[in-house]
């Protein structure tokens, strides 16, 4: 039976955004709780208040699942971008300067990284860098959490402006007992003959960087670069990434190997075309120079 939503009534307050929020990522009302330190019926009022105040239905409850309705899936984006404005607020009113949020999908500039923060702080002495892992196809410009973000897959170019900043080789991650690990460097084909663990939303590696009838023949889908690298590790996939992924995340029992005959990975400085940052030419230029004459990370 559906519950009827009342007109709009009521303001909407910071709560009701966490709230919301909190179940969107923890899952369910009780693990929201948990992690916002109330109660799971102080989750739910909250959710029921927000509905109310704004008179639509966010949510659809059933005793295991939590789905969002499409006008949920908006809210969750406004709220988003409310909290990251008034964490904003809160920063520059401690720091008496903004702060630039730069959002990435897998992994932000590999080794470039902290000479990047190094150049800013110099270039930009009165505003502060926050570099962000938001596993989102815009590393969070579309959801209004990020000033600019590093790509290395195109998303909808609708949505965002971006600009080609420089490339990075291809590697294969694997287990480190993976009979492949014993080689300096190793090849698509050789990559793809086992199991391929593939993020389809954000990643850089699709089935079409093979040769029709040489596509791996076994896929596995994962969520984010997390579920990527437990996978990977446990020896159950091998997966294709950018260099700077390999920089970035090291585990225990995985190994990287250069993908010799794999085309590098393109990336890409983007920014919302709704809501373009300022001082962009400056911030271009700046990843452009890392870049500048490298062939990418060296691992």
């Amino acid at each position: 039976m559906s519950v009827a939503i009342p007109p709009p009534s009521g303001p909407v307050s910071l709560r009701h955004l966490r709230s919301l929020i909190g179940v969107v990522e923890a899952g369910t009302f009780t693990d929201a709780g948990i992690e916002l330190g109330i109660s799971q019926a102080a989750v739910s009022r909250n959710i029921a208040a927000l509905e109310h105040a704004l008179g639509v239905r966010l949510m659809r409850r059933t005793t295991r699942t939590v789905e969002l309705t499409p006008a949920g899936e908006r809210a969750v984006r406004l709220a988003r971008r409310a909290l990251a404005l008034l964490e904003d607020l809160r920063q520059e009113a401690a720091s008496g300067g903004g702060t630039a949020r730069i959002g990435y999908a897998w992994s932000a500039l590999g080794r470039h990284t902290p000479e990047f923060q190094r150049r800013w702080t110099a270039a930009f002495p009165g505003t502060d860098l926050r570099l962000t892992r938001t596993h989102t196809p815009t590393a969070g410009l579309a959801e209004g959490t990020s000033d600019f973000a590093i790509l290395r897959r195109v998303p909808d170019p609708a949505a965002v402006e971006l600009v080609l900043i420089g490339v990075e080789k291809r590697y294969c991650a694997m287990a480190a007992d993976d009979p492949l690990a014993a080689k300096r460097s190793v090849t698509l084909a050789q990559a793809g003959s086992s199991t391929l663990a593939i993020d389809l939303r954000t990643g850089s590696t699709r089935l079409d960087l093979w040769p029709e009838g040489g596509r791996p023949e076994h896929t596995v889908p994962i969520n984010d670069v997390d579920d990527w690298l437990t996978l990977i590790s446990s020896g159950k996939a091998r997966g294709i990434t950018a260099e700077s992924t390999a920089h970035q995340y090291r585990r225990r029992g995985l190994v990287y190997r250069p993908v010799r005959d794999a085309p590098p990975v393109p990336v890409y400085v983007a920014w919302s075309k709704t809501d373009p940052p300022a001082a962009r030419q400056e911030v271009i230029e700046l990843l452009i120079g890392l870049y500048a004459g490298a062939s990418g990370d060296h691992v």
